[in-house]
């Protein structure tokens, strides 16, 4: 169950909000089927939290043991079960009220289910808020969910480009390089990951000979037109910044005669031939 926990928290929030929203609007009695539908929603809704802190309390094990993500684990559980709790108090409420379906009594538990619904929905938010600090903050379960080693290594490859763009920006060029050079060592046969290491050669250790002759060892596949621009735009740079101005004009040449409908194609050979009107 845990690999479904956010398939399933999904399907939660989506049916406990607008199941709320209906009860609201069920409060002015017209259209008459906001009352049933409202009923139905949050029912599914309540079976769904209860669903989803189960299958979340499966899965934060591994979570739980990357270090500093404890506190975040347990944040998030248990916004998750308050919310669960207090909407089993709101399907408990549209079960009573039910059961006074032709009283005029029924309407403080209508409104009592809203009220309390509210609440529920400030749990859910909170939930909410604290999974996605932990997902995207944390890194928590990215990577380790489904259990494939293909799917860790992915994990891997995002801390090392991320890390390297944060290096960048704070003026690290050479940290910025090392990370990404471990990149292309543990990924050597992706040319997402190689390209990606051929234009730090360039742009962070300032060496346009070595970035040539690994963007030179890199084929992108012809039908794969968005890594075939990006290859022979970097080449383009990296000649250019070898002194090689022609060479990149030519590089740059052919890439507009393979797409000519990419403006940004055209403006870099506009840049490298300023005299040179092209058609």
């Amino acid at each position: 169950m845990a690999a479904y926990h956010p398939q399933i928290v999904h399907f939660a929030v989506a049916l406990l909000a607008i199941g709320v929203v209906f009860r609201a609007l069920s409060l002015a009695g017209r259209p008459t089927f906001l009352g049933p539908a409202a009923i139905t929603l949050l029912t599914l809704g309540t079976v769904a939290a209860v669903l989803a802190a189960a299958s979340g309390d499966a899965a934060h094990g591994p979570i739980e043991r990357i270090p500093g993500a404890r506190a975040a684990v347990t944040l998030h559980e248990a916004w998750g079960e308050r919310t669960r709790t207090v909407f089993l108090g709101v399907v408990a409420l549209e079960a009573v009220g039910f059961l006074f379906m032709r009283s005029p009594k029924r309407r403080y538990f209508t409104v009592t289910s809203v009220a309390v619904g509210l609440v529920g929905l400030a749990c859910l938010y909170q939930a909410g808020e604290y999974g996605g600090r932990l997902v995207y903050g944390y890194a928590g379960g990215v990577g380790t969910r489904s259990g494939d080693p293909q799917d860790v290594g992915r994990l891997l490859l995002a801390g090392l480009y991320g890390e390297a763009q944060v290096e960048r920006q704070a003026g690290h060029a050479s940290n910025a390089a090392d990370l990404l050079s471990q990149a292309g060592k543990r990924f050597p046969d992706d040319i997402e990951v190689q390209l990606a290491v051929a234009e730090s050669t360039l742009l962070d250790r300032k060496d346009a000979a070595a970035a040539l002759a690994a963007l030179r060892n890199i084929t992108p596949a012809r039908e794969n037109r968005p890594l075939r621009i990006r290859h022979g735009l970097l080449m383009a740079d990296a000649l250019e910044a070898a002194g090689q101005r022609d060479g990149a004009a030519a590089v740059v040449q052919a890439l507009l005669t393979d797409f000519p409908n990419v403006p940004r194609i055209k403006q870099r050979l506009d840049a490298l031939t300023p005299a040179t009107k092209v058609r």
